[in-house]
């Protein structure tokens, strides 16, 4: 059940923000659901919207997301989660990858009420070699995993192929065996133990020269001494200190899917094929397959990369499409390089104004424009949200070529308490995004006409949790959003009390006020089916198209400037003989 009340002075401190027209926007309050645990951290949802996992103090929790009643915990003292994830494995299976406070990362599997640990992925066997988790993710319902791990300043990113199908084997015994009457003691289960499928190091000079004069050899290797040298400049003037190994490295990483219909793999998988890693101060973006790797020749040898997409700025941040055909870059000097891995080309670059700092971007699937048709392809137009250090919101609408259209969606805030700490777009509202600004408030902004829907808040005398970095997540399945909240620190709380938080929902369907915008079948399942041309023969036609068209888009530049000069040769021409 939501509340609605006038915003009163609040609508003229959002006007300021996001400048909407000065009217009264409404304020919704979100429903309280139930107590969260202890040093709640993180929440997780998943794909089919049953289930919230929580990570908090001692462990994490698994909880019915209908009912938000308790199903199952595992809790270990001395132990804090502060990273969650989860994901479908099978029918009403769930694999759990964590990260605690001290860097250990860990699986677990979720079945029947249960929860098991898996695997330690990056156990302590050593104290003088401890290594630290900072990312873990699961990608393709748990078949691959990724960290990125840390130890005495070396960094590194271990890519593995989870024993999926082994697991459910393991599982299906396990539960025999506990529902075995004639089985008194606990089953003490030894799971199959996770391999490293390829580990991936910062680039260093390849050794030696390259065998044969192969050009694609030396290129690499021009590639990566130029992007060392840059690396090592750039990341000695942030630390301020030409000690190169104080200067650690930590790396992005994306899964990639085929998109190369002569691959011989089906573009609809949902299985990866390659991972794109980018170095923190490096220019260039690598790809790694992962179908040429076996895990017993994982740690014989550094991989090499099969592709290097160069770029003339250092690499700030970046996004790839729902089918990860495109691959957008923020560059240095505010400029955004949109990769299509289809032709090995940029499909388009961008440049920003030079004051924007490129902070994060995210593509965006379901846009209003995107459900109409259009002459365009849907498969050659892209559509990024990015946002700058600033708090600058842009829109990028990118085709092919030089038919490109950025949007400024909302100004630099006055002040630094306005700056949005989270901005995300949602699948089921076109042209909304919810945005969470540092000084607490929340609220859902339409950035096609740049004015404010409504406020979200909890009830008195609840506020949310660390507004620099709430903690919730967004169901896209359920439409609802699930977020932490604090008791307001008014000094008027017992300590009992003060640490007594609560878990409050937002259910958008249930919004008289923006029931009417939500779209039941979102355009990104048409946009997935359109970005991958599944046969062969409707690859090469669209090649052929955008070839066609990239001649004449070429051909008529080359018009344009050879008028151009000639015009000046010709002004240049009078100028002389009037002398």
């Amino acid at each position: 059940m939501q509340f609605y009340r006038s915003a009163g002075q609040k609508s003229g401190e959002m006007a300021a923000a996001c400048n909407p027209e000065e009217c009264t926007v409404p304020t919704v309050e979100l429903e309280s659901v139930t107590q969260s645990p202890e040093s709640t951290n993180c929440i997780a949802c998943t794909e089919d919207g049953r289930y919230l996992s929580l990570g908090h103090c001692r462990g994490l929790s698994v909880w019915c997301a209908s009912s938000f009643v308790r199903v199952a915990e595992w809790l270990q003292d001395q132990l804090e989660i502060t990273f969650l994830q989860m994901t479908r494995m099978a029918k009403m299976t769930y694999l759990l990858g964590s990260v605690d406070d001290m860097g250990v990362a860990r699986l677990f599997i979720f079945h029947c009420d249960d929860i098991h640990l898996l695997s330690v992925i990056n156990a302590m066997e050593d104290i003088n070699h401890r290594s630290i988790c900072s990312t873990f993710a699961l990608y393709g319902s748990g078949h691959f995993g990724a960290a990125s791990i840390s130890c005495n300043g070396a960094s590194w990113l271990e890519v593995y192929q989870l024993p999926v199908a082994v697991w459910l084997a393991e599982l299906e015994t396990v539960s025999a065996r506990e529902q075995d009457p004639n089985v008194t003691e606990s089953v003490d289960v030894k799971w199959s133990s996770v391999e490293v499928l390829i580990k991936i190091t910062p680039p260093h000079l390849p050794a030696g020269n390259s065998q044969g004069g192969a050009l694609g050899a030396d290129l690499l290797k021009h590639c990566l001494v130029v992007d060392e040298i840059r690396s090592s400049s750039c990341l000695d003037a942030d630390a301020g200190t030409t000690d190169t190994s104080r200067s650690p490295r930590w790396c992005t990483h994306h899964f990639l899917l085929s998109c190369d219909p002569f691959s011989g793999q089906p573009l609809q998988s949902e299985l990866p094929v390659a991972v794109a890693v980018w170095w923190s101060g490096s220019h260039n973006l690598l790809q790694y397959s992962l179908q040429k790797v076996s895990i017993k020749k994982a740690a014989e040898a550094a991989p090499t990369p099969d592709s290097l997409w160069p770029n003339a700025n250092r690499i700030i941040c970046s996004a790839v499409s729902r089918r990860t055909r495109y691959i957008a870059l923020g560059l240095d000097d505010a400029l955004v390089c949109v990769w299509d891995r289809r032709t090995g080309a940029p499909l388009s670059i961008i440049s920003l104004p030079k004051y924007s700092s490129l902070l994060r971007m995210e593509y965006l699937d379901c846009w209003p424009e995107l459900l109409h048709p259009s002459q365009t392809p849907a498969a050659e137009v892209v559509h990024l949200l990015v946002m700058s250090k600033g708090g600058e919101l842009y829109m990028i609408r990118a085709e092919r070529g030089t038919h490109t259209c950025t949007t400024q969606l909302s100004e630099r805030p006055n002040d630094s308490r306005d700056l949005p700490s989270v901005t995300i777009s949602m699948p089921f509202l076109p042209g909304i995004l919810l945005i969470i600004q540092r000084n607490g408030k929340m609220f859902l902004q339409d950035v096609i006409n740049k004015t404010a829907v409504c406020f979200l808040t909890p009830p008195t005398p609840y506020q949310f949790s660390s507004a620099c970095n709430p903690v919730f997540v967004l169901d896209p399945q359920l439409q609802a959003l699930f977020i932490r909240g604090d008791l307001e620190n008014n000094g008027s709380h017992s300590l009992k009390e003060a640490i007594q938080s609560r878990l409050f929902v937002f259910r958008f369907g249930q919004c008289c006020i923006i029931e009417q915008r939500i779209v039941s079948h979102p355009a990104s399942s048409q946009r997935q089916n359109a970005e991958s041309h599944g046969t062969p023969e409707e690859a090469c036609s669209l090649y052929l198209q955008q070839r066609n068209k990239a001649l004449e888009q070429t051909f008529e530049r080359l018009h344009k400037t050879a008028q151009m000069i000639e015009q000046r040769q010709q002004n240049y021409n009078k100028l002389r003989k009037k002398k």
